[in-house]
């Protein structure tokens, strides 16, 4: 059974930072694209995916710049750094398998507010 387990999401002021984790188990995790989608009031969006070896990473053009993805795979672990929060980061930030949404876990709440 597929499991994503998404932590590391808070409160944090306009300009601050944090840094998600994600620990999969129940699949090959190295051998999969992974990637971190977003759940606003606005409905979901991707964020960003990086490749199975970690060497490729893509973002979104609102996180561009702001956040990095990366991966351990002896850790079977995800990552996201997120720094320069803006009150429209403000989500529900889910990992997910592969490149879509499809299989993810029950996700982590990033509230950016002063």
């Amino acid at each position: 059974e597929v499991q994503l387990v998404e932590s590391g999401g808070g409160l944090v002021q306009p300009g601050g930072s944090l840094r998600l984790s994600c620990e999969a188990s129940g699949f090959t995790f190295s051998v999969f694209v992974m990637s971190w989608f977003r759940q606003a009031p606005e409905g979901l969006e991707w964020v960003s995916s990086i490749t199975e070896d970690g060497t490729g990473t893509y973002y979104a053009d609102s996180v561009k710049g702001r956040f990095t993805i990366s991966r351990d795979n002896s850790k079977n672990a995800l990552y996201l750094q997120l720094n320069g929060l803006k009150t429209e980061d403000t989500a529900m930030y889910y990992c997910a398998k592969g490149r879509t949404s499809s299989f993810r876990g029950q996700g982590t709440q990033v509230t950016v507010s002063s």
